[in-house]
This record gives structure tokens, C-alpha cells and sequence, in this order.
């Protein structure tokens, strides 16, 4: 009996130490850990679980809220508790709990029950803070300085000083806390006794102001004092007051535009419980500074000498300035921004300077980036420095501008007559001027450019590279994804896909971050999967996915880009976009539930996008479309309709899905019908089901075919051999364009033919990504051949090779959403002897480390606690397969790979 008891408390005491071990860590609220300032009534929570031990899965989870710490700790008074429930989700976990309040921190944890029933402890404490949650919670008017706007196109170019609006206020009592709640339009920079509040920089994000407007939430408390405070605001034009400037169209006809304006109210909660609220009104005062213009294409223009010393201090004197006036309200909705604000991410320090003629400098940053430059510089009063951007040099050394230039608007300059308002040649180009008080340093405020180089003239005397550095800006999104390899084109390539995808995330994702700064939806569609290996996009992207909302057009079609400025080329009519540019809107929604698990979205934009639907039924003619801008910049013949309505059975498809997922079981007929009556449809019109020829059998013809599985099943082999024929006849280089290149890569992968992918990608000579970087690109072109005069240098558009890179190369694939199962299957490829990555799930980190040599194939992973993975490792049934020094059972063998499926853990596996 003594032994039987002895054998239950040690075997006790393995459950209670393999339950110990077992963390529930990294809680997040929306996406975000620990947000402040969030405007749903119903959050998403999630958690990630850690173990040493192998196979764990949670099967149920205790979790409690409470507005007190104290409370929490001691389990009473609670707003929601979840007792026991048996669920294996620890992601897209909505809050069930009491309807939420306004102004409320909200504390929470949870713990989890194992697979064994085992209890794990407590997480630690997270939190949330709610922000406004109905409109009436703002205590606050929109204000402006009761400037109009030019009557003439002309006195747009003309100095219109950038507005500074301040107010005073009295802190008589102990502050327990105090936030900021601001939406400044277009942008807007606050300080706080004479310093910056935050770190954010071109805030609140670009939206269809008459729809959505941002609004940011600033903890404030360690900045206030005792006694007498002032807030200062300056407000930037952004795209709420556009220059008449085209962007190909002319941008004020067609967004909802206003005179800079702000709403803003500070929320103090002192220690006696009471509250106090500084709401922006007409006690404000007005003036105006030293940014004496500013726009987001043509750049900034600063004169230190009517800086304003202490202007957002409390003991400045403001008898001089003017009260704000009461503004127009914009029409949209004030919401809180969740996206990843904008911040500067990194300092560039030049490599080289050049002097190419008496007084004009070129400073070579040696990499293509988004942001500006910083100028450190001292000299006389008055002096006016001027600094221009691009992307490249002409053969002398000297700036060239051309790649840049806002909207391709590129005139020959008649020295014989007055430039008529709009620059002849819209480059980028800041200035500064002095104002002659010892060491100056200064950088835009309200601007951002596409550069690697930069042109400074103007400088008293010689400047050094100490003189000059760049300012890298981009949304901050959190990093999931890590590739390392041993050939170094790719990790060359790797880093200018990084740089070019991160200058191009500026609260939209636009095309190029110089030239048009537009978020295009066919760029999205092309290289949204790589965007998610890289960066977690889900608050990112639900902000996309509202801006093409915000935007449909009455009819149903959506645009070209969004927030929509006028272009729709070869769309749909009622202004509505091309169809492939119009399925960002539905794709970005399956991102995220592929992901992230995020099927809320799905559900909130769902009759949104069968409106959408309906409306591109109505467009299509016996189940085609014909009219798109379709596979862009594609270096073959093209037939629009092919990829058209290939695009319109995308559409139906994920329509179809989601009407399954959300339970609408007769519209997942009626789509599913609509998608195969599609299907039959353009295999009648394009496919050869003899041959397996579609269409002009190109690349982008036969792998859009196969990626879209838009063939019978006895003709898919036949395309597949198409498919590469049309690679040898381009002696193995890519050849197709925006939405031909992911497919392509796709197909390649589910073929296992990595390695033609693999020779595709490293191809040094034209064209391809390789020839890109043995050019000298440090960013994606736009075009596969060389621009010196119109083309981007930093254009995403061709980076899906991205996405290959992870699931090709590394070999990680999601199977169900979130990666709750994954699969990872590396596919070992010409020269390539070891690869390694990282993806950081909402799970947990999936790595894959695999290396090659002439006896073995050796590969580690790790799967994070509480999901499935099948491991595919290149053998034979002839193979010896171990994992730790001991032979696993394989589950089958296909395809020349042996499949594994394993639990949670890290494993090492071994092929001889």
C-alpha cells in the first residue's frame, strides 16, 4: 500500500511539474499586446502557450477580466469569467463579457487546460484601455484657423504657413492618469510643455475622409506638471489639402479635401476619482510657424527665422494670435487607428559624397528607402540649403530625378516665361533656411520620399557625410518572418524585398513611395501573401480592407485604389476598378483568415462583397469578362478576358467559402454553382483540353490556369508540360508579369519542380530578380528591364518571389488558419546546400533549418505548442529516416518525400 501511494504522489507530482512547465505567455488584445485606446465593443483576445514537452494542445481555458488589478488578483468583481471552457483556441477569442465602457482599462488573464486535464498557472496580468465608443464621448469640436483656399490654381505653389493652435490649462489637483485623443487633418505633430507626445510621424493614417476618420490615443500622464500646461499642435496637408497637382488625375476633384483642421480633447482622471476634460474649441489660439509649405509629392519648405521660441509652452505669451474658429466637420466617422502607426525605423548614414559641380553635392545613401533626410548645418541667417531626391545618377554623377517625379508630370522648362504654378518637372525637393543660431539641425515634418540619392545645394561651405543623414519611415509592423541561406543572392534578395515592401507601407500599400504613393489593389492581390511571411498585417490589413469599402461604388464595384482618387483604367464602369484590381478587397479577407484566424472581418465585410459580386455578374457575358488591365508588365502577348474572368471566378470562389463558413448554406450554393458555370465557362473559351494549350499557352496563361485549377482533370499534366515548355522557350527566365509570376512559383511548388523556380530566381542575366541586383538595384524594380526615366526602382509589385522564399525554399504552408496545422516541406534545389527561417505565428515561432550534403539531408523545426505539422523530408522508401538518433514511423511516401505528422515540440530529423 505504501509503495502504491509513493508511486501516485511521484507520478502527482509529474503531472503537477509537466503542468508547471506549461506558460501561457505573449497576450495580445486585437492583434496588439497591451492597446491603448481601442473603439470595439467586442475585442479579440489570444495567447500563446510554451512547453518543453512534446504534443501538448490546450482543450480548455479559464479566463477573467476585471477593470482592477487588485480585483483580478483576488477574482471578484469581474466584468467577464470564463470558467471552464472546454475549447482548443487560443486565437480570434471574442470578449464575452459586460458591455464595455469608455475610458476603461480592462485587466485580464488566463490559464489553460492540456490535453491530460492538467491546470496550468496563471498568465500574467494584460490589459486593454478603451478609447470613445459612441460619438458622444467626445467632448471636443473640430477647429481650424479661418484660412480658405486659393481661388486661383496658381496660389496653391505659393507659401501657405502650416497652422499651430495651443491651449493653456491648470492641474490643481493629483493626476491619477491623462490621455490625448487627437485627429489632426491632413497630418499633425503635438507637444506637451515643449515636447513631442509620442513618436508617431505622418499620423492619422490616409482614409476617404468623408467616410472614416483616424484618431489616435496618447498616454500623457508623466508629461504633465503641476500647475500651468500647454498643448501645441501643427497641422501638415497630407492628402486632406492636396495640391491641384495631377497625379494622373487631378487629386482635389475627386478626395475629400478641407483646410488643415483638428479635433482633439485631453481626459485627466485625477486620484479623488474626478474628471476634467480640455476639448479643442474656440478658447484655442491660432498662428502660424516656420513650414511654410508642405506636400506629401512635392516635399517641404522650412524658414528657421520665423520659428516661434515656446509657442507649446505655458508660458508663452499668445495675447497676439487669433482664437480658432469652429471648422466644418469632415463627414466620416471618427475611429480609433489601430494600423501600426508611422515611425522612423532606422538611420541611414551615407556611403559616399561626390561633388559633381561648384556647390551641388550628391550623397549616395547606398539604399533604396522611404523616409528623408536630416540635415545637421551651421551657417549665416537666411542662408536657403535645398535638397532633392532620387533613385539614380546619371553618368556624370548628377541627381536623376526621374523615376521620382509625382505623376509623370515631366514638361521641358521654357527659361523665355513664368512657370505657371505646377512645377514644369514635379520632382522631390525639400529646403531649409537658416537661422543662423550656432550647430541647426532639421528634417520634414509632414512629407516623405523615395530615394537612394540625395542632392544638396546651397550648403555654407563643404559638408561631410556627418553632415547628412536619411530617416527610413514606414507603418511599424511587427516582424514575423526571418530566411537566411547559403547562397547569397538570396539573402541579397531578401533584404532588397524588405526595403522595398517596408517603403512602401505608409497607412496604405501603395506602388512606390516617390511617383504616386497610391494604394493599388492589384499590387495587393500580387504580393499580399509575401507581405504576411514578412509582417504580421492583420490590423494593417484590416484597414485596407475598410478603405476599399469605404470607397465601393453605388453599384457595387470597387476601385483601383483605395481611398479612390479618379483612376480606373480598363474598369468596369461607374468609376469601378479593373476586376484584378478590384479582388484585393475579398483576397485581403481570406489573408487574414488564412493567417490569423480572423473570420470577423470576413463576417463584417460579407455583405459588402456580395454586393461586389453581383456586381461584376452583372458586368460578365455568358460568364466572361473581358476588360482588364490584367497580367501587368508582363514581357509577354496578353489576352485580357483570360485573366479577367480568371479573377471573377476568384471572386465567386471566396464568396462561395465564406458564405460556408458563415453558415449561409444557400448562397454557398448559389456561388458554388455560379464558380463551376465560371469554371466551364472559360475552360470552353481558352482552354485546348487535347494539348493542355490555354490561351496563347505563355507562362502566365498556363500557371493562372493551373493555380486557379480552371482546367478538367485529365488535361492538368498536359498544362503543367505547356507550363514548361513556355519556361525553356524564355531559356528558363521568367517572362510573365504581376499576377503570372506568384502563380507561376505556386504551381512550380505544388509540382515539386523547385528547381525550375529555383534557376528562374537566380538568373543573373535580364530578366529576372537576380539581373535586378547584379544591376545594382537595392529594391524591386518595377519593371523587369532598366528605367532611367519612368519606371520605379522600389516598386512591390514583383515581390511574391517573397512569398517562395518561405514556403518553396523553407518549405512552411499553412493548412488550417492561423497555422493551427501547417505543413513544412523544404524543397532542396540547385546549388543550395542549408536554409533557415522563422515564422512567427499567433501560435508560436515555426522554424525550419535544413542543410544538404552528399550523404544526408538533415532538418529541424519547431512546432509551436497547441498545433499539428506534417513534415515532408526528400527520401525514398529505401532511406533511413531518424529523429534524435531514432528511426520514425513515416506516415506515406509521395512524390519522392516521406511525410511525418507530428504534435508540438523540436525536432531533428535525418535522411540517409
Amino acid at each position: 500500500m505504501k509503495k502504491i501511494i509513493l508511486a501516485c504522489l511521484f507520478l502527482g507530482f509529474i503531472l503537477w511539474a509537466q503542468a508547471q512547465s506549461l506558460q501561457v505567455v505573449n497576450l495580445t488584445c486585437e492583434y496588439i499586446p497591451n492597446p491603448l485606446g481601442i473603439d470595439t465593443s467586442q475585442p479579440v483576445l489570444a495567447w500563446q502557450l510554451q512547453s518543453p514537452q512534446r504534443n501538448i494542445k490546450q482543450t480548455g481555458y479559464e479566463l477573467l477580466v476585471s477593470t482592477s488589478e487588485k480585483d483580478l488578483a483576488a477574482g471578484k468583481n469581474l466584468v467577464w469569467k470564463s470558467l471552464r471552457k472546454k475549447d482548443d483556441q487560443t486565437i480570434s477569442v471574442l470578449y464575452k463579457g459586460k458591455k464595455l465602457k469608455p475610458f476603461t482599462r480592462y485587466y485580464w488573464k488566463v490559464r489553460i487546460y492540456d490535453s491530460e486535464g492538467n491546470l496550468s498557472p496563471w498568465s500574467e496580468t494584460a490589459w486593454w484601455e478603451t478609447s470613445t465608443l459612441q460619438p458622444s464621448d467626445w467632448k471636443a469640436q473640430w477647429i481650424d484657423n479661418a484660412t480658405k483656399a486659393p481661388e486661383k490654381e496658381v496660389d496653391f505653389y505659393k507659401d501657405d504657413p502650416a497652422p499651430l493652435f495651443r491651449k493653456t490649462f491648470e492641474i490643481k489637483k493629483t493626476v491619477s492618469a491623462a490621455r490625448l485623443y487627437i485627429a489632426g487633418l491632413g497630418y499633425y505633430e503635438a507637444n506637451l510643455n515643449g515636447s513631442k507626445i509620442g513618436d508617431r510621424v505622418l499620423d492619422p493614417g490616409w482614409t476617404n475622409y468623408g467616410k472614416q476618420i483616424l484618431y489616435s490615443t496618447y498616454d500623457i500622464t508623466s508629461m504633465l506638471q503641476q500647475g500651468a500646461n500647454a498643448i501645441g499642435v501643427m497641422l501638415g496637408n497630407g492628402f486632406y489639402n492636396p495640391l491641384p497637382i495631377r497625379i494622373f488625375r487631378p487629386l482635389r476633384e475627386y478626395l475629400t479635401i478641407g483646410r488643415p483642421c483638428l479635433k482633439a480633447q485631453i481626459r485627466i482622471t485625477y486620484t479623488d476619482g474626478s474628471t476634467e476634460i480640455i476639448g479643442s474649441d474656440a478658447s484655442w489660439k491660432t498662428g502660424s510657424g516656420a513650414v511654410m509649405r508642405n506636400n506629401v509629392y512635392l516635399g517641404e519648405h522650412y524658414d528657421a527665422r520665423k520659428e516661434i521660441k515656446g509657442w507649446d509652452t505655458a508660458s508663452f505669451d499668445d495675447r497676439s494670435w487669433q482664437t480658432a474658429s469652429p471648422a466644418t466637420a469632415p463627414a466620416g466617422q471618427l475611429t480609433a487607428q489601430i494600423q501600426p502607426p508611422i515611425r522612423v525605423t532606422e538611420v541611414i548614414r551615407p556611403v559616399r559624397m561626390t561633388e559633381t559641380r561648384p556647390g551641388e553635392f550628391i550623397f549616395d545613401m547606398g539604399q533604396n528607402f522611404a523616409g528623408v533626410a536630416r540635415i545637421k548645418v551651421q551657417g549665416p541667417k537666411g542662408t536657403k540649403i535645398t535638397i532633392r531626391y532620387g533613385e539614380d545618377v546619371y553618368s556624370d554623377g548628377s541627381l536623376n530625378v526621374m523615376t521620382s517625379v509625382a505623376g509623370q508630370q515631366k514638361r521641358v522648362w521654357d527659361a523665355n516665361r513664368e512657370a505657371p504654378g505646377q512645377p514644369q518637372t514635379a520632382w522631390q525637393e525639400d529646403s531649409y533656411i537658416l537661422k543662423g543660431e550656432g550647430i541647426e539641425e532639421w528634417s520634414p515634418r509632414f512629407t516623405f520620399h523615395g530615394f537612394r540619392y540625395v542632392e544638396i545645394t546651397g550648403w555654407p561651405g563643404r559638408p561631410t557625410l556627418e553632415n547628412i543623414t536619411g530617416l527610413r519611415m514606414n507603418a511599424d509592423l511587427p516582424r514575423t518572418g526571418t530566411f537566411e541561406c547559403s547562397n547569397p543572392l538570396l539573402n541579397q534578395l531578401n533584404k532588397a524585398l524588405d526595403y522595398t515592401f517596408l517603403s512602401n507601407v505608409f497607412s496604405v500599400q501603395s506602388d512606390c513611395p516617390a511617383r504616386e504613393k497610391f494604394g493599388y489593389g492589384g499590387d495587393i492581390v500580387g504580393v499580399g501573401r509575401a507581405f504576411c511571411w514578412f509582417y504580421n498585417m492583420e490590423n494593417f490589413y484590416r484597414k485596407v480592407i475598410h478603405d476599399f469599402a469605404n470607397d465601393q461604388r453605388p453599384s457595387g464595384g470597387m476601385t483601383e485604389t483605395a481611398p479612390y482618387n479618379g483612376i480606373a483604367d480598363n474598369g468596369l464602369g461607374e468609376d469601378s476598378g479593373p476586376i484584378g484590381w478590384q479582388l484585393a478587397f475579398a483576397y485581403l479577407q481570406k489573408q487574414l483568415y488564412e493567417y490569423y484566424g480572423d473570420a470577423r472581418t470576413i463576417e463584417v465585410f460579407y455583405p459588402t462583397l456580395v454586393r461586389q459580386v453581383e456586381f461584376l455578374r452583372s458586368k460578365a457575358v455568358d460568364h466572361i469578362i473581358e476588360t482588364c488591365i490584367n497580367d501587368h508588365e508582363s514581357l509577354e502577348e496578353r489576352i485580357p478576358a483570360l485573366f479577367a474572368t480568371a479573377h471573377y471566378y476568384h471572386h465567386v470562389i471566396l464568396l462561395a467559402e465564406f458564405s460556408e463558413l458563415l453558415g449561409q448554406k444557400e448562397e454557398t450554393r448559389i456561388y458554388s454553382q455560379l464558380a463551376q458555370e465560371i469554371k466551364d465557362a472559360y475552360i470552353r473559351k481558352f482552354v485546348n483540353e487535347e494539348t493542355g494549350e490555354v490561351g496563347n499557352h505563355t507562362q502566365g496563361a498556363q500557371a493562372i490556369a493551373l493555380y486557379y485549377d480552371l482546367l478538367p482533370p485529365q488535361t492538368k499534366e498536359k498544362a503543367f508540360q505547356v507550363l514548361l515548355r513556355s519556361i525553356r522557350e524564355q531559356d528558363g527566365h521568367v517572362a510573365a508579369g504581376i499576377f503570372g509570376v506568384p502563380a507561376l512559383l505556386n504551381v512550380l511548388r505544388e509540382n515539386n519542380r523547385n528547381d525550375i523556380a529555383y534557376e528562374m530566381v537566380t538568373k543573373r542575366t535580364f530578366p529576372g530578380w537576380g539581373h535586378m541586383l547584379e544591376s545594382g538595384a537595392t529594391t524591386i524594380w518595377e519593371t523587369w528591364k532598366y528605367s532611367d526615366n519612368v519606371y520605379s526602382h522600389n516598386h512591390p509589385m514583383f515581390g511574391s518571389v517573397g512569398e517562395w522564399l518561405y514556403q518553396s525554399v523553407l518549405g512552411i504552408y499553412p493548412l488550417l488558419p492561423g497555422f493551427k496545422q501547417f505543413q513544412v516541406k523544404p524543397q532542396p534545389a540547385g546549388d543550395l546546400t542549408w536554409a533557415k527561417g522563422c515564422y512567427k505565428s499567433l501560435y508560436g515561432n515555426i522554424e525550419s533549418s535544413w542543410k544538404k550534403d552528399p550523404d544526408s539531408f538533415t532538418l529541424q523545426v519547431t512546432v509551436p505548442v497547441n498545433t499539428t505539422a506534417l513534415i515532408y523530408l526528400p527520401c525514398t522508401p529505401q532511406s533511413t529516416i531518424t529523429e534524435g538518433g531514432k528511426e520514425v514511423q513515416v506516415k506515406e511516401y509521395k512524390d519522392g518525400y516521406a511525410c511525418i505528422e507530428t504534435g508540438s515540440g523540436k525536432y531533428s530529423f535525418c535522411v540517409r
